[in-house]
């Protein structure tokens, strides 16, 4: 089990999908069948941590509802539970945890797992997720549930278990939606990312390495935002949270709250060599694919048809031929497409869609994935320092 290749997330039976770049890593979800530790991130980190301001806290109740943007605000008609800090100093790690922990699952799976030699073997994992219906569907990671899982469990605070299953995953993203037929269930409130500061406080909450150690919660900072890291030759993860709050294998799926107690991102990557170096998908991103579930029980992107770079994986690529200060950079346009009859190039950059400022790809999955399939956009482009406008009629995506 501590041999150095499984420290490095590399297993001698089957090549590692990341060793292009070995010191980071996904937080894969725990694997209990040694034979095929390929995460397992060696050594402990993370004590629950205590309370730095011990004050009055009140709680309130507010009813949350889904609006008509089609953004994931909470549950119809549910009462959800928040801390308010709007006559009271900021709330305490303990207030958080308090409030939030109930929230969390642990989440095992099992799946057919394949080696080079064509072998197959039964392989379980476990990681983490967070209930955000009342009625059980569960936000987490898409390398949690795995491509083709043969069962899911979630297991709850209060020790019950319940078949889960995968509504919804999207490698691309790392995210994916799970549901469990259960009703009445703890729900966390879904925060705004795109409100972030750096330097504000940050609480995870997770099953580091299994759980034996579940729902561990961590404090820290948000260290930086936008991030986007290469996690294998053909694979970037784009403009996510980093933050120091100490995070694990098994941590992946399980949210990254605010100071209000508030989901602000799912914790999925962590970076071995670094200390304190972890990252989150941010939470605007997974609202609109989570209301559209809960509308319609599936989620199909809505596109313009374009392929774009944002600043930050054009400075991560350090490619001197292209500068970009602001908006995003189309690099090809899809024949067709609502794109293409609008009268968009390769080269123009997208600056606003309907009045939103889009600076990163995240931004701009989070506008269209709100959006339907033959709604028009209104898009701000510049092409050689001369600005444009056009509507674009989007349409859903073709699947590979």
């Amino acid at each position: 089990m501590d041999r150095e290749e499984d420290k490095l997330g590399i297993n001698n039976e089957e090549e590692s999908h990341y060793e292009y770049q070995n010191d980071l890593k996904p937080l894969k979800k725990e694997k209990n069948d040694k034979s095929c530790l390929k995460y397992f991130a060696a050594g402990l980190a993370g004590a629950v941590v205590g309370s730095v301001i011990m004050g009055y806290i009140a709680l309130s109740y507010l009813d949350l509802n889904t609006n008509n943007q089609g953004n994931f605000i909470g549950n119809q008609g549910n009462v959800q539970q928040i801390i308010n800090t709007q006559d009271n100093p900021p709330t305490t790690v303990e207030a958080v945890a308090e409030l939030v922990t109930p929230t969390v699952v642990g989440i095992t799976t099992v799946e057919i797992a394949q080696n080079r030699f064509y072998q197959q073997f039964e392989q379980t994992g476990i990681g983490s997720g967070v209930i955000v219906t009342q009625d059980g569907y569960i936000l987490t990671n898409q390398h949690v549930v795995t491509d083709n899982p043969r069962s899911i469990t979630v297991s709850l605070k209060d020790g019950t278990s319940y078949e889960g299953t995968k509504i919804w995953a999207d490698a691309d993203l790392d995210l994916a939606v799970i549901k469990i037929e259960a009703n009445n269930l703890p729900t966390a409130a879904l925060g705004d990312s795109d409100d972030l500061k750096v330097g504000e406080l940050a609480v995870a909450i997770g099953n580091p390495l299994g759980l034996t150690f579940e729902r561990t919660v961590t404090s820290g900072i948000i260290s930086a935002l936008n991030r986007s890291i290469m996690i294998s030759p053909s694979s970037i993860a784009e403009d996510l949270i980093q933050t120091d709050a100490s995070i694990n294998s098994g941590n992946s799926g399980g949210p990254l709250l605010n100071r209000n107690g508030e989901v602000i991102g799912i914790n999925t990557y962590k970076i071995d060599t670094g200390e304190g170096m972890g990252f989150a998908i941010p939470i605007n991103v997974a609202k609109p694919i989570i209301n559209q579930i809960i509308r319609n029980g599936e989620f199909n992107p809505t596109v313009m048809g374009i392929s774009c770079l944002d600043r930050e994986i054009v400075r991560y690529f350090g490619n001197s031929d292209i500068t970009l200060k602001r908006g995003i950079l189309i690099m090809e346009v899809q024949q067709g497409s609502g794109a293409a009859r609008a009268g968009l190039l390769e080269n123009d950059i997208i600056i606003q869609i309907d009045g939103q400022e889009v600076n990163t790809m995240l931004k701009l999955r989070e506008i269209l994935y709100a959006k339907q399939p033959g709604q028009f956009v209104e898009v701000v482009y510049e092409r050689k320092g001369q600005t444009h406008t056009v509507s674009v009629e989007l349409s859903a995506e073709i699947a590979n």
